[in-house]
């Protein structure tokens, strides 16, 4: 399940890249993601709204248990 997640979120990657910011898995538990934002996406007014309408959403089309994204900060 976790090298599923890596791979979808690398597949992301670019995506976030191209605005300046990025995204790192920390774990996956209980059925929810935990990821770090990182760069411009730290300080995007919109990083929830790329969380749930973006990165949950393609996460969940090959992964329909995942319940969430969580966001913590290291």
């Amino acid at each position: 399940m976790t090298e599923k997640i890596k791979e979808i979120i690398n597949n992301i990657r670019p995506y976030l890249n191209s605005d300046g910011g990025d995204i790192e898995f920390i774990k996956y538990e209980d059925n929810y993601v935990y990821v770090k934002l990182l760069g411009a996406c730290m300080f995007c007014n919109y990083k929830d709204d790329t969380i749930k309408d973006n990165i949950l959403i393609k996460i969940q089309e090959e992964i329909p248990e995942v319940k969430g994204i969580i966001t913590v900060d290291l």
